[in-house]
């Protein structure tokens, strides 16, 4: 009986996989294509959030554009208004549903809505020229407030003085912007009223709750006084229209978008050591030929480090403030992206575009 001859040296020989290691739970693993020598190679991305993905579509909810979208105070819910007069409901976090609807609260397009601080309201804004409060926990109207002569471009809210009342700002194309008093307890009449002498854009509040910025079609900023009822300051630099206005989170700059595809940041501080108040002059997102009021938005988990501003070239433009670089240039949309906006607690992005969809999307954490 003679022995089995010994297997060639060049055969194909199994050999036991070496076990890989698991990754972290706050990693995702990637599969990377290599060529038909070399194996696949795999390599794992931090995680950064608690989205269910990296990227998170939200779609369905709307029929038309999408013209703005805002997380919740605590960053648990997004709300995002349309042409089609609707309001869509979101939940952040898995499974991201689409919980709430409030169809046709407008008769016209919706323009721009505001959380409330401190009561389940949702304030919109509407081309047919009023402003509804809207109860979230019943889906019930709670007070529609008539005045604008024009679409109502804007709606900002902030709350002034100890007593905690909210106070709403609006912006329209008659030329004005009115204060409003917020919640079910505030008058229907506006508390106040400022002729700009051309359509209002864009508002938004100081951070002392009684400056109140506002971009107009003459290309300028105007800063009112609430308690003087005047103009005290106009802000320069542009060279077209403001399409929003966004405050830092430590209140000492004010982010302008513009049609002129030019983005400003004026340092809004009392003694600001800059003649012409203009901080930062940004480069990189289209506006386009369709004249859309673009809404910017600055970073919030890591105190506004960051601005985002979406673009007629389907992405979102994000920059370091500092270096005025571009960190990000983000596709996924079909169309035009409208608005933007950053999670109040973690490097998330909001945005929606004119495609009707909603995208969520995982930044890496600002060094």
């Amino acid at each position: 009986m003679s022995k089995r001859p010994a297997s060639p040296s060049n055969s194909q020989a199994l050999a036991k996989r070496a076990r890989g290691t698991t990754p972290p739970s706050n990693q995702i693993a990637i599969s990377v294509p290599a060529n038909t020598r070399e194996q696949a190679l795999v390599r794992t991305v931090k995680r950064t959030s608690g989205l269910e993905s990296p990227i998170v579509a939200l779609n369905g909810g709307h029929t038309g554009e999408i013209l703005s979208a805002r997380f919740d105070p605590t960053g648990q819910n997004i709300a995002a208004c349309s042409t089609d007069c609707s309001v869509s409901l979101w939940r952040t976090y898995a499974p991201s549903n689409n919980y709430g609807q409030l169809p046709h609260i407008h008769k016209t397009a919706i323009t721009d809505l505001q959380w409330s601080l401190n009561s389940p309201i949702l304030y919109t804004a509407s081309a047919d020229k009023t402003i509804i409060m809207s109860d979230l926990t019943t889906g019930e109207r709670v007070k529609r407030l008539r005045g604008h002569g024009g679409i109502i471009n804007a709606i900002a809210r902030t709350a002034a003085g100890a007593s905690g009342i909210e106070l709403l700002a609006t912006a329209s194309d008659d030329g004005t912007v009115k204060i409003w008093e917020g919640g079910s307890e505030g008058t229907r009449y506006n508390v106040a009223d400022w002729s700009i002498g051309c359509p209002a854009t864009a508002v938004c509040w100081g951070p002392d709750g009684n400056s109140v910025y506002i971009g107009a079609l003459d290309n300028l900023i105007h800063v009112y006084d609430l308690r003087k009822g005047e103009q005290v300051a106009v802000l320069g630099g542009h060279t077209d229209t403001p399409t929003s206005l966004s405050l830092s989170p430590d209140g000492s700059y004010i982010l302008s978008p513009s049609l002129s595809s030019q983005t400003i940041i004026h340092d809004i501080r009392p003694f600001s050591p800059l003649p012409t108040r203009v901080f930062k002059v940004l480069q990189g997102a289209p506006a386009g030929f369709e004249n859309a009021l673009l809404r910017g938005a600055w970073s919030r988990s890591d105190g506004g480090s960051r601005v985002a501003v979406g673009g007629a070239d389907r992405t979102v433009t994000v920059w370091d403030v500092e270096t005025t670089k571009i960190q990000y240039k983000l596709p996924g949309h079909k169309g035009t992206v409208t608005c933007v906006d950053f999670h109040p607690k973690e490097p998330i992005i909001l945005t929606g575009s004119k495609d009707t969809t909603l995208l969520l999307g995982e930044l890496e954490e600002s060094a």
